[in-house]
């Protein structure tokens, strides 16, 4: 027989929480995600932890597919914040205490046969988890976006990246690498130089922008980084002294006054 006992651990949540979690329409899945995320945020006395899909999956039993999903719909709906990148490359995200910020659940419309509302939603479920968060695309575009996000912090535009989606970003990079057939490393050696670069940094604030202009941001990378000309080091010849002081008594001048050290 199972004996839970508080003093072998508990989890605090205000009962405020619990009251509007109560009013809260979550199915099944969503409400085993949100406990999952207490037991490792608060249960440890923090309130955050990175936590990669595969985790989620094996802590609440259910597949990845369906993690994927209904975690999206939890970061929409703006009950579960995504913090950051953490350390192993996924997400350290956090549960939104403050409900009034919490979105209602999407609504379809009634009129639309059952059979239809289920395929539409199907297809938009498999288009907004294309990648997850082991396809390198989706980390090339993690990548790109944690230093666009600095750039924009830094200059105040911020607002411009509030509404990056990271599915469309990692499709972008998609078709940059295979239909633009752009190598990976020189892809990488791009966004850090576009990141860094006074004037393109806050030009390309976008996985979309970035792929546009490319080419130019390539050639004109490459351009910084080839060394100029050498400079010519300065020749003087010994007999141009010679010339300047026939030249110097030639003008009636003392040769005693002549000056060697120009």
């Amino acid at each position: 027989m199972a004996n839970p006992q508080l003093k072998n651990g508990h989890t605090r949540i205000a009962n405020e929480i619990f009251e509007q979690m109560m009013k809260t329409n979550l199915n099944g899945t969503q409400f085993r995600l949100v406990m999952a995320i207490w037991r490792y945020t608060y249960g440890f006395q923090r309130k955050t932890n990175e936590m990669s899909v595969n985790f989620l999956a094996k802590t609440i039993d259910a597949g990845r597919t369906q993690v994927i999903r209904e975690l999206s719909a939890l970061i929409d709906r703006k009950i579960v914040k995504v913090i950051e990148i953490g350390s192993k490359g996924a997400r350290v995200m956090s549960f939104n205490k403050d409900y009034k910020e919490w979105e209602e659940k999407e609504r379809s419309e009634s009129a639309m046969p059952f059979l239809e509302k289920e395929t539409k939603a199907k297809k938009k479920a498999a288009t907004k988890n294309k990648f997850d968060e082991e396809n390198t695309y989706y980390k090339m575009a993690i990548y790109f976006f944690g230093r666009v996000e600095k750039v924009a912090n830094d200059a105040g535009i911020s607002h411009l990246i509030k509404k990056s989606n990271m599915q469309t970003w990692a499709d972008d990079m998609r078709k940059l690498i295979e239909i633009d057939e752009v190598d990976k490393h020189l892809a990488k050696e791009v966004m850090d130089w576009v990141t860094e670069d006074s004037f393109w940094r806050t030009n390309v604030l976008s996985a979309k922008k970035l792929r546009e202009k490319f080419m130019e941001l390539a050639i004109k990378m490459n351009a910084e980084k080839k060394p100029g000309p050498p400079k010519q080091k300065s020749y003087h010849d010994p007999r141009d002294k010679e010339i300047a002081l026939q030249k110097w008594i030639s003008e009636g001048n003392d040769p005693d006054e002549f000056d060697w050290s120009n």
